[in-house]
């Protein structure tokens, strides 16, 4: 699981639906909303903000996939950013790098939206509301600046996750370089994420730095930091121009974070100039707001579930293609999947009937459930089929 998805805490519950808060978020002092602070410092303006980032060689900008807040203040920054320096390349943790393609279609002009979408497989590879992310793409394609697929597949993270980074045969790292070691404080900070969707039936205090899960887990973070540095590295020094261009890094707020993942990254791999910005909640603690949590934050409003209504039922999962359906890689906590009991390596053969032989098999037949419905899928586990029942709760009123 994204490490910003469990930081930030799932916002939905398992149909997509919204939870509703117990209670309004209080508002603090620390950012005020519209203001940026340069943590450790105070309040800087905005000119200020931006005209350091843009002597950067590459600039982060963080979020929270599901606050359009922060794809919002996203578009602000990118359009200050270009306005500063026009030769611009922005990189997108959205996109695994096989979909390259499909982006330098939409920049071409090549695709309309739905053709876009249905060639990137964004409703496959990420599954968050797309309308939250199209001002970006859309600002990208108007002013003819290049994007790019940072991500790589799960498939890849799971198996470092489970072998280990020489575990996996060379061919099939999608040229990955091995990532840099983490810090003693990176190790300190994902100990704590790693506890809260640890499946294993665990004391807290039985999980250690030692254990070879939590190592396993480390090392898939850190395979998708240098993932994500390393394109953006190759967009710096595979530039032809007399001038570099700079380089913008979309991605969720835990890569991030106090320099600890993808900045880490960039720096063994010899980008020592990064500049990290974010967005900062209103009702987020004071208490994070430390010197070096980033090089500036901006005060957004948090997340409100009221606000935001999925467009579609989702399964939570994510999966390929094989072994005569489709293969489950992850099923997400808190999920319709997990609800219903799949587990990862299952293999959804049959929705409703209907047998899976696409991608677009899937989410189709999710898409189509309405609320408080229930799904029946023929499901392959190990050597066994078995009937599995997704249920989809009531819509609430």
């Amino acid at each position: 699981m994204c490490v910003t998805a469990v930081l930030m805490s799932l916002a939905m519950n398992s149909a997509g639906a919204v939870i509703t808060p117990a209670k309004k978020p209080v508002p603090n002092n620390c950012v005020p909303l519209g203001d940026w602070i340069v943590p450790g410092s105070g309040k800087a303006s905005q000119q200020e903000v931006i005209a350091r980032a843009a002597k950067a060689s590459v600039v982060l900008l963080g979020e929270t996939h599901i606050n359009a807040d922060h794809h919002r203040w996203q578009l602000q920054a990118l359009a200050a950013l270009h306005a500063q320096r026009p030769n611009m390349v922005i990189g997108f943790e959205m996109f695994p790098r096989r979909v390259q393609p499909a982006l330098d279609k939409w920049i071409a002009g090549e695709l309309s939206e739905k053709e876009f979408l249905r060639a990137a497989e964004w409703d496959h590879v990420w599954n968050t509301d797309a309308s939250l992310y199209l001002p970006l793409f859309h600002f990208a394609r108007m002013n003819r600046i290049p994007m790019l697929a940072l991500n790589i597949e799960t498939s890849l993270r799971r198996q470092v996750a489970e072998k280990g980074f020489y575990g996996v045969p060379v061919e099939e790292r999608e040229g990955l370089t091995r990532p840099a070691e983490p810090s003693q404080a990176y190790i300190d900070f994902l100990l704590p994420i790693y506890k809260q969707h640890d499946r294993k039936p665990k004391k807290d205090d039985e999980t250690t730095q030692d254990d070879p899960d939590f190592r396993r887990f480390i090392g898939g973070q850190q395979l998708w930091d240098r993932a994500m540095a390393q394109i953006l590295q190759q967009a710096l020094t595979r530039s032809t121009g007399a001038e570099k261009p700079l380089v913008v890094g979309v991605m969720g707020t835990g890569h991030v974070l106090h320099g600890f993942g993808v900045t880490h990254q960039l720096h063994d791999l010899g980008v020592k100039s990064v500049a990290a910005l974010l967005p900062w909640d209103s009702d987020k603690s004071c208490k994070n707001l430390v010197a070096g949590v980033a090089d500036a934050v901006f005060g957004v409003l948090p997340h409100v579930a009221e606000s935001f209504r999925p467009q579609f039922q989702r399964l939570g999962i994510r999966y390929e293609m094989g072994r005569g359906g489709a293969v489950i890689l992850q099923v997400e906590k808190n999920s319709i999947a997990e609800a219903a009991k799949l587990q990862d390596s299952d293999v959804i053969l049959e929705m409703a009937g209907v047998p899976v032989k696409t991608l677009e098999d899937v989410t189709t037949i999710v898409k189509r459930q309405a609320p408080g419905t229930w799904l029946p899928m023929k499901v392959k586990r190990d050597d066994q089929e078995m009937q599995v029942i997704a249920k989809f709760p009531a819509a609430k009123h």
